[in-house]
């Protein structure tokens, strides 16, 4: 099997799904002149021409609701945010357009669109370029949200993301666009919604996604030396969330750690901790842990940023506490 970077893996995706239908384009700052601000769709522009892989002003307001427009008349548009924190300029074409118009058009009108681009800290970017804002979106009915991990997974998952009928948030990290990993020639989807157990273990379960689970692995590996067995859960999709992949890991565990790159207060792993609880108190050998963000916008300087986001070492701390060592 191969081995490619992310961003490989994502443009593979695009350009399989355009190549069969012609409903398909790409809409976004710098995606067709410039390949993309990172590289993402590059030579798209070469192979599908100027009315499908669209450069637009920077004015997300603008281009999400031509895209929300365009879906609801029979097209099926990927979106590229630059970032998602350029994503509020159109958040009302997301929450208020894209999420409402199956219901509020009484399922006259479906918005099959993909909005995609990178999220969270990707370095010394400061607080208004760093932001997550998975657990915003996820709390919208009518959105589906995910986030890959790793160049297979982002593979599958867009490529089902543009075959869905549904609105999907597509989240990616600027800082995983170089990742390598190995991904088959030959096709594959991956169904949303679904979480995987990445790793066996017996002692704690791990849970997180994105970007984070990098720390995840390397706690686990950590811990492993140590003679602690983790298991380790990617979630993949933070809308709909595979609880029962969850459950049943705490079951078998009886401990939970979740790994979260943002801030405390109503985050996806509040919403997990709270499920757990629900259907697997009487499992529970110690109260759910969970490692976030510190609950302040995130700051320029590189000690700070370490001080603030997850990392293995708290991740480990936390399993600790759970197991009481």
């Amino acid at each position: 099997m191969r081995e490619i970077q992310f961003r490989e893996a994502l443009r593979e995706a695009m350009n399989e799904e355009m190549r069969k239908d012609p409903k398909i384009f790409l809409m976004g700052e710098e995606v067709a002149e410039y390949n993309g601000a990172y590289k993402v769709s590059q030579g798209m522009l070469d192979e599908f021409g100027p009315e499908r892989v669209i450069d637009t002003p920077i004015a997300e307001l603008g281009f999400g609701g031509l895209g929300v427009g365009a879906a609801m008349n029979g097209l099926r548009p990927i979106i590229e945010f630059m970032t998602f924190n350029f994503s509020l300029v159109a958040i009302d074409q997301i929450i208020n357009g894209a999420a409402k118009m199956m219901s509020m058009s009484g399922g006259q009108f479906n918005v099959p669109i993909v909005f995609r681009g990178p999220t969270g800290n990707a370095g010394q970017l400061s607080s208004q370029h760093s932001q997550n804002f998975e657990n915003w979106f996820a709390n919208t009915p009518g959105l589906k949200v995910v986030v890959p991990s790793n160049p297979y997974d982002a593979k599958g998952l867009l490529k089902s993301s543009i075959r869905d009928d549904d609105p999907v948030i597509f989240m990616e990290s600027e800082l995983m666009y170089g990742d390598k990993g190995e991904v088959p020639e030959s096709e594959y989807l991956i169904p949303l919604g679904t979480a995987k157990v990445v790793k066996e273990g017996n002692d704690v379960t791990i849970v997180s996604f994105g970007k984070m689970m990098k720390v995840a692995f390397e706690a686990a590996d950590a811990l492993q030396q140590e003679g602690v067995s983790a298991e380790v859960i990617d979630l993949m999709s933070v809308r709909p969330i595979d609880y029962e992949t969850v459950v049943n890991s705490v079951k078998k565990t009886n401990r939970l750690v979740i790994v979260e790159e943002a801030w405390p207060l109503a985050a996806i792993s509040s919403e997990i901790s709270y499920h757990i609880q629900r259907y697997a108190f009487d499992y529970l050998d110690a109260p759910v842990r969970r490692v976030t963000n510190l609950d302040v916008p995130l700051p320029y300087a590189p000690t700070l940023i370490e001080f603030i986001l997850p990392n293995a070492k708290k991740t480990i701390d936390a399993v600790n506490a759970v197991m009481y060592r």
